[in-house]
């Protein structure tokens, strides 16, 4: 059992994580599907090793294509053991016609203890940070239209053999003019 102080300040003390999606195919041509032919031998076997891996790295505002979804808020000064684990539902509004290659996770923190409220953002339309963005490339290539809706569920949790790595499961659906899909994917952040 940890000891208690009432009097302290854990800062930050809120952390906010978000999601969005991109549109990546260059990057992903390049990382991903490199793997279908490395030199005329076919690799694919590790291309599938690839995509669960997230990538953490700076994402152009340009690249995105839906709205932000907040997933959920953390008071980090009040968490306990097991709160770091959690589902939460996102509902992706797509705000042009375009390809979706990738979800984009970020987070926010603030200082809501100090005496003037400040705090941060490490998403891709904010001033960059050391952070980045974390990618999750998706298996399949959607293709939405201006207000078409990625709606599902992103669940996390402290991997239970290395408690560092996280686990990441993404369950996602779009049901499109152009693009029908339902897919479940499953990635471990090192």
């Amino acid at each position: 059992m940890m000891p208690t102080v009432d009097d302290g300040v854990v800062l930050p003390d809120e952390a906010s994580l978000y999601l969005t999606a991109i549109e990546d195919a260059e990057y992903k041509d390049d990382k991903i599907e490199f793997w279908n032919n490395v030199y005329g031998f076919d690799m694919s076997c590790i291309k599938k090793q690839a995509m669960m891996e997230p990538l953490v790295d700076t994402v152009d505002q340009k690249q995105i294509v839906t709205n932000c979804h907040l997933l959920k808020t953390m008071d980090i000064s009040k968490m306990v053991l097991g709160d770091a684990s959690f589902t939460a539902p996102f509902k992706l509004i797509a705000e042009r016609d375009d390809y979706i290659h990738a979800f984009v996770a970020y987070f926010d923190v603030s200082f809501t203890k100090c005496h003037k409220l400040m705090g941060f953002s490490t998403g891709p339309r904010s001033r960059a940070t050391h952070w980045k963005q974390t990618v999750l490339y998706l298996e399949d290539v959607l293709t939405i239209c201006e207000g078409e809706t990625i709606i599902g569920s992103m669940t996390v949790a402290p991997n239970k053999k290395n408690p560092r790595d996280v686990d990441i499961m993404v369950k996602y659906s779009l049901s499109g003019r152009r693009c029908v899909v339902s897919r479940v994917q499953f990635y471990k952040m090192r």
